[in-house]
């Protein structure tokens, strides 16, 4: 009898075939500005510091390491890392300074083993990895900018430049749709951003449309399909997908009305992190309630005899006493 396959993996399989020919179409067709060899940095990078990393890991925890079992089990682990290492690469312009590039990948690998709470019994990490790298770098090195808008796009034009945002818009919805289950956080996403929009039109005085039309941009339809809706590092439910993608638009909002740049990435990075705060503190609720139950347990009541509600009376019958 087969296996049935994991829908996880078949997401980040597919995701790594889409962000690699999309990859490959940048360099040779749309005009990505980065060298050609920088993405096979990328990529190689985040494989070794991925294997180290699992490798400590799996000795630290007394376990075999995920990648062992055959070369399936190898390509599959790695899937994740390729995602990063390639997403880090294209969207972060670093002019011609590639070790800040790879400083990028190194900080989104090794983010998701320092940065992990308990989900369902396990130790999960719940920042974007590629988000947190780029946000970082954003931080720390103040003259590295986003790759711009028409670099995905540059040697296009006409009907072609709508062509490839509607491809790439058609093919994660599918994907989201069918493998992630994350639509009902694009659904906050949107939403909450096209509110947004019109009130800081309305408090701000800034162009309604002109925010508006930031949506119709590839980066805006690449970044709603395949980084905010990481399947890692958002909730399942779709109450909170709602909420956690409302809440990036919120952000979203908040810092582009004090005029921070690159907002898209700075909320992100705020709104993963107050998730895992939130997990760390319920993590903690949860202990903190079984250390209670089992200093104070509760007696089973006597067939026949009625449950006491507060403590023994002094001359040890039942009768309970006012507490």
């Amino acid at each position: 009898m087969t296996k049935p396959r994991d829908p996880r993996v078949t997401a980040l399989r597919r995701f790594a075939i889409s962000i690699t020919v999309l990859n490959i179409l940048g360099y040779t067709v749309l005009g990505f500005e980065q060298p050609a060899l920088w993405p096979v940095y990328a990529v190689l990078t985040a494989y070794a510091a991925e294997l180290l990393l699992e490798a400590v890991g799996a000795r630290g925890e007394g376990r075999a390491p995920r990648y062992a079992g055959g070369v399936r089990n190898l390509v599959e682990f790695l899937f994740p890392a390729h995602i990063t290492a390639l997403a880090v690469n294209m969207l972060l312009y670093t002019n011609d300074r590639l070790l800040v590039m790879l400083f990028g990948v190194l900080v989104a690998i090794s983010g998701k083993w320092l940065l992990r709470a308990p989900v369902d019994g396990r130790l999960r990490h719940f920042m974007n990895p590629s988000n947190f790298g780029i946000a970082i770098v954003l931080l720390l090195f103040p003259w590295v900018s986003i790759a711009p808008p028409y670099h995905f796009t540059e040697n296009l034009s006409g009907p072609a430049d709508w062509a490839i945002v509607a491809v790439i818009l058609v093919l994660g919805t599918m994907l989201n749709a069918k493998l992630t289950r994350r639509m009902w956080l694009i659904a906050g996403w949107l939403s909450i951003f096209v509110v947004q929009s019109v009130v800081r039109g309305l408090i701000l005085d800034t162009s309604i449309p002109a925010a508006l039309a930031t949506m119709t941009g590839t980066a805006f339809v690449l970044f709603t399909n395949y980084m905010i809706t990481d399947p890692g590092t958002t909730p399942s439910r779709p109450a909170a997908q709602f909420a956690f993608g409302g809440g990036v638009a919120l952000v979203y909002g908040v810092l582009t009305g004090a005029s921070v740049t690159y907002g898209l990435f700075f909320a992100t990075a705020i709104v993963c992190l107050v998730r895992g705060l939130f997990l760390w503190s319920l993590h903690a609720s949860r202990r903190e309630q079984r250390r209670r139950e089992q200093d104070h347990p509760v007696s089973p009541a006597t067939p026949g005899t009625p449950a006491t509600t507060g403590p023994v009376s002094a001359d040890n019958t039942k009768r309970p006493v006012p507490a």
